[in-house]
């Protein structure tokens, strides 16, 4: 009987891990660099999704006995061994009659996944319940997409899909200690900015018990990234996600735990990595370049000017020398929703604890992030000690959090109008490298984030105008293409937006979902 227990302990606790089967070791096989290295896909991603036909290992040993065979062909050997990655099958076709709303509704289904069928030899991990992708070649969950996605789902009433969402999330953190940047094994060394505790405040607007509901993976999800912070002191050091600045205060960056290649953009990494150690003012060691590609990706801007050491090429990358506004301005509200949810718990002790962290990070916020010179947010360099000089649309998030002061947010407006808007609205920066986090390019999370941040101080005519600007552009190309893409040019509103690692993708989640949050919001 002790024994039949323990059986169905394992098995319960076995219920509860996201799973997978293919190792992460494969990704350092010979198999899996040669097909990265040799472009068998064009999109480095592709293979990474592929799902094998039969145990990767028996496929490794295949593959070492008849590479060195008269006539091998590998992109032969690979479709021979391999699925392509999966693509729900769909009816859906634009309608030229629909308004630009009105397809956005009826998408919704296309872009839904049903909880997953685990596949033994896939990269997947496997969510139990249903969700919305991205679009294109984003065909799992993405971390901070879904917030934005979930904006648009709550004006249409679609509360049981938000609400699946949250909980797979949960599911994740309480699996895996954090949410990865996707439900994808390649991805289990970073996370994406961490927008939970506001998908946990939207979903307790219409569910009073949620904020406590959710408090147990509020909590692993914040000890995730401030782990080590009790093992520094210094001013200067750093230990995975959290730095100490030069007062000793302790703030966040974004940091990956991985010192190789990203799988999904293998070959792109490496080239990277080899311009930077051939540059003599750079001649950064390939490790610590990957590991700011990682981390910049971890940020969601992948890539921009704002890691950039020289401001214009990727090998100068720097990303975890960077202390980022957006993602301290995220911590912040992650701080207050943990002293809320223990308040409604009865617990004002622990509520004690998050109410004075979270004012201690505004303090820091307002100290190592405004420039009054530039009447702007901007990022910190811990290595230099100095701000950065790129402006971004990160320096916005203090109004969205209401951590400025009414003087700073007017000036912050001021900027915003002078510099960043655009035709097409707001420009993600104002520096040109060919980066998709760069101009010209517009994002709708940094419209939305814009259009509320002016909005918390009554700033209306500027936001409405950011809001006017943005929901005309996307149906400039909604009537011309009869899709809705990830990212638009704003500043020449005739072109699609370009540039990055990756063709501009359709679909798209989080400009659907902003899309419709801007229309219903007065």
């Amino acid at each position: 009987m002790k024994n039949r227990f323990a059986f169905l302990f394992l098995l319960m606790i076995s219920a509860c891990q996201p799973r997978e089967s293919v190792s992460t070791d494969f990704y350092s096989t010979a198999l899996f660099q040669d097909v990265q290295n040799q472009a068998i896909f064009p999109d480095s991603k592709t293979f990474v999704d592929c799902t094998a036909k039969r145990p990767v290992a028996e496929i490794i040993k295949a593959y070492e006995s008849e590479k060195s065979k008269a006539g091998f062909d590998l992109k032969q050997f690979i479709a021979d061994n391999f699925e392509p990655p999966y693509r729900p099958a769909s009816s859906f076709a634009s309608d030229s009659t629909r308004t630009m709303e009105q397809h956005i509704n009826q998408l919704w289904p296309v872009l839904t996944r049903k909880p997953d069928q685990h596949h033994l030899h896939s990269t997947l991990l496997s969510l139990p319940h249903p969700y919305i992708v991205p679009g294109g070649r984003f065909s799992e969950v993405y971390y901070w997409d879904s917030y934005f996605t979930m904006l648009g789902l709550k004006t249409v009433g679609r509360d049981s899909i938000i609400r699946n969402m949250v909980d797979n999330f949960a599911f994740l953190i309480d699996s895996v200690g954090f949410i990865p940047n996707a439900n994808r094994n390649y991805y289990l060394t970073r996370s994406q900015p961490p927008f939970f505790s506001l998908m946990v405040k939207l979903v307790g607007e219409s569910d009073e018990s949620a904020l406590v509901r959710y408090l147990p993976q509020m909590q692993k999800e914040y000890d995730f990234w401030m782990e080590g912070a009790d093992q520094i002191q210094k001013p200067g050091e750093a230990k995975e996600h959290v730095i100490v600045m030069p007062d000793g205060s302790k703030l966040n960056r974004y940091y990956d735990k991985g010192r190789q290649p990203r799988p999904e953009a293998f070959k792109e990494d490496i080239k990277v990595a080899e311009r930077a150690a051939a540059n003599p003012e750079l001649a950064t060691k390939q490790e610590v370049v990957y590991n700011s590609l990682r981390s910049a990706a971890e940020s969601g801007w992948d890539f921009s000017s704002r890691w950039l050491k020289n401001g214009q090429t990727l090998e100068s990358i720097q990303t975890i020398d960077i202390a980022p506004v957006d993602l301290n301005c995220l911590m912040y509200h992650m701080e207050q929703m943990l002293a809320s949810a223990y308040h409604k718990k009865g617990d004002p002790s622990k509520a004690g604890v998050y109410t004075t962290k979270a004012e201690q990070r505004r303090k820091s916020i307002l100290t190592y992030f405004w420039s009054e010179e530039k009447k702007f947010f901007l990022d910190y360099n811990l290595k230099d000690k100095v701000q950065s000089p790129v402006k971004s649309m990160a320096g916005v998030y203090p109004l969205f959090f209401e951590v400025a002061s009414p003087d700073q947010a007017t000036k912050t407006a001021q900027t915003i109008e002078s510099e960043f808007l655009k035709p097409g609205g707001l420009v993600t920066t104002l520096n040109e490298t060919g980066q998709q986090w760069d101009a010209p390019n517009g994002w709708a999370p940094l419209q939305w984030i814009g259009y509320k941040g002016l909005k918390n101080y009554q700033i209306d005519p500027l936001a409405n105008e950011i809001k006017k600007r943005w929901l005309r552009q996307n149906d400039r190309v909604y009537q011309a293409t009869h899709k809705m893409m990830e990212k638009y040019n704003v500043m020449d509103t005739t072109l699609q937006a370009g540039g990055g690692e990756y063709p501009n993708q359709d679909g798209f989640g989080w400009t659907n979902g902003v899309a419709l949050a801007l229309l219903h919001n007065k």
